[in-house]
């Protein structure tokens, strides 16, 4: 038998195999890469389905560093039948030096909300610390600052201009805690919207700038605390609030209260807006809109604000239907809050409608319900 020089007899052995080596390195190649990588896919684009087009969760991924995690957040507000979301953009994190703008993470949220289908409310605030005293809160703003805060919003609403369409200008500054721990001063909040409004509608004439996010409070006149978002509201229309805001934000819990418990000055319930609206409507600016953009029930078991955790189901699901059906002027509804990246292990854990491992919880299951037009209130 004649034999074959080693080379040759190699080269038949491994010929085969040499056909799936190549593949398989170009695969590895091209998959190697993205195994370490952080980027998503953001996937094909999608719609909410929905019956209530005004249901709305504040989805607080402003500390979710895992991309997957922001993704499957927010396909889940989709599947959920929400079409709004409310998140948070602190200036802090985004602009840490004057002038250096840092957008990674708001550029992953925003794409995909908008991949999901899903309308962005944008909340803006949180001072850097080279715009305010050394050693103070970031919530803490000065008048000095506010042309500075201006220049952020306005880069904010520039750059997101195609994909992002409603901003809030700061949160609940009828709280003292929110206000920097100060006196709180509705006519210094008006001064601030005078200042960043323009600002804003230069960079991007379309967007809509939401005003106030006022807290549901009964501080007493002269409170250390804060003031009556009533009593601020009209403050602020007295200041010249009118031609600086686009929508009311307001924020509306209902504690432990029925939503449809009648509004009452002296009473914290979900339809405390009606009150609200009705001073809009007194100061001759009932053609704007609302927006809730936090508020809902608790059903924490020691809470003493809170409910038994059918009732939070039954009530959320009847305020969204209230704003649907009853309340023309309201354009969305936004609770607190679908889910924290991490347990608080405090009562804000029982606001959430998923926990942190993405397990629903059955409010999620029974909204998701009513959003497919299933009748779940009986």
């Amino acid at each position: 038998m004649k034999q074959l020089p080693l080379n040759r007899l190699l080269s038949r052995r491994w010929l085969p195999w040499l056909g799936l080596l190549v593949p398989t390195i170009i695969l590895l190649v091209w998959w190697l890469p993205r195994l370490f990588s952080d980027e998503i896919p953001l996937g094909p684009q999608q719609e909410v389905q929905t019956i209530n087009p005004k249901m709305g969760i504040h989805t607080r991924l402003t500390d979710e560093a895992e991309p997957w995690k922001i993704k499957r957040t927010l396909e889940m507000v989709r599947e959920m039948g929400a079409p709004w979301i409310v998140e948070y953009f602190p200036w802090a994190y985004y602009e840490p030096r004057p002038g250096h703008f840092e957008w990674g993470h708001p550029d992953l949220v925003i794409e995909h909300a908008n991949r999901q289908g899903l309308t962005v409310i944008a909340r803006l605030g949180f001072v850097p610390d080279w715009a305010r005293p050394k050693e103070s809160t970031p919530l803490l703003l000065l008048e000095e600052n506010y042309e500075d805060f201006g220049r952020y919003a306005a880069a904010f609403v520039e750059r997101y201009a195609d994909t992002v369409d409603y901003v809030i200008i700061w949160n609940e500054p009828n709280l003292s805690l929110e206000w920097g721990y100060r006196p709180v001063d509705p006519e210094s909040y008006v001064e601030m919207l005078r200042v960043v409004y323009p600002m804003i509608k230069e960079a991007n004439p379309n967007v809509q700038v939401l005003g106030g996010a006022l807290a549901p409070t009964l501080a007493p006149p002269g409170s250390e605390w804060g003031m009556d978002d009533l009593v601020y509201l009209q403050r602020m229309y007295d200041a010249g609030a009118a031609d600086y805001f686009d929508i009311l934000s307001v924020h509306s819990y209902g504690w432990y209260s029925d939503p449809d418990e009648p509004a009452d000055p002296q009473v914290i319930n979900f339809r405390r807006t009606e009150l609200l609206y009705e001073i809009m409507q007194r100061n001759g600016d009932g053609d704007k809109p609302l927006m809730i953009t936090e508020g809902g029930w608790n059903d924490h078991p020691r809470w003493t604000r809170a409910v038994r955790p059918g009732q939070r189901i039954h009530h959320t699901i009847r305020a969204y239907e209230i704003a649907r059906t009853e309340w023309p002027w309201m354009e969305s509804v936004a609770f607190w809050v679908f889910r924290f990246p991490w347990d608080a292990k405090t009562y804000q854990d029982y606001f959430t409608f998923v926990d942190t491992e993405f397990e629903p919880k059955p409010i999620y299951e029974e909204v998701r319900a009513y959003a497919r037009g299933e009748d779940v209130l009986e």
